[in-house]
């Protein structure tokens, strides 16, 4: 088993459908910044009401990929 470096960067997806997707819309944008992505992790969930209704998903994510 060889060791990992790994780097985090963070990033904010956001969705109209729900959080799940949210999360997707930030890794495919993640996958094009970074290259070998292996895990995320949500850091922070929030959301937009308007007229009593959840309109707007947003969520961050740290993503860590391995260095070269």
């Amino acid at each position: 088993m060889s060791n990992h470096v790994y780097q985090i960067l963070e990033f904010t997806g956001s969705s109209t459908v729900g959080s799940d997707e949210a999360v997707k819309n930030a890794i495919a944008k993640a996958a094009d910044a970074a290259r070998q992505i292996k895990w995320f992790e949500v850091v922070e969930t929030r959301g937009q009401v308007q007229d009593g209704h959840v309109a707007h998903w947003q969520v961050t994510i740290k993503v860590g990929h391995t260095l070269p």
